[in-house]
């Protein structure tokens, strides 16, 4: 009797342990400007990726990893940088800038720090470093890592990175 009820606690403390585990795991339902457009750090982000006009596109299956300025990113710009961008004249360049922020594929920050580079969806290569526990995407730190998003993974980063094409036009 007494085995059957070790067993059973077993089975308990098994299934206890597994349903707390898988609730730690589960898949994000929201998907990444979902999530943006829930926390205001990211409004000034939300607010480029509208006027660029490719919410749909970060909306869509992915998956995607996203290297996402803070509004104080933004704010951090060269004075005129943030409001040139938004014009509809300049939406090409916005769009390459957003872009350039954006990876094809969901690179977890574990996956992330044995990177050296990546493609971005612009289409250029940004460089990726990691030293004693700090990554850096460019010249940009990486501040927050893993929001996990039903479409990718967000990663925040403290300066907006800007694609050398559309540096020299600014």
């Amino acid at each position: 009797m007494k085995t059957i009820r070790n067993l059973a606690t077993a089975v308990l403390l098994t299934c206890v342990s597994f349903s707390i585990f898988a609730g730690h795991h589960k898949q994000a339902k929201d998907d990444i400007v979902t999530i943006a457009a829930s926390n205001d750090t990211f409004s000034t982000l939300v607010t480029a990726i509208e006027a660029a006009g490719i919410t749909d596109i970060l909306k869509d299956a992915g998956p995607y990893t996203v290297f996402a300025p803070t509004n104080a990113a933004f704010e951090a710009l060269p004075a005129g940088t943030l409001d040139k961008l938004l014009k509809p004249a300049n939406k090409e360049a916005l769009v390459q800038v957003l872009t350039y922020h954006v990876v094809s594929g969901k690179f977890t920050a574990d996956r992330v720090t044995g990177l050296s580079e990546a493609t971005t969806v612009e289409g250029a290569v940004i460089n990726i470093s990691s030293d004693m526990g700090k990554v850096m995407v460019e010249n940009a730190t990486v501040v927050k890592t893993d929001i996990m998003a039903s479409n990718g993974v967000i990663h925040v980063i403290d300066q907006v990175l800007v694609p050398d094409s559309v540096a020299k036009k600014l």
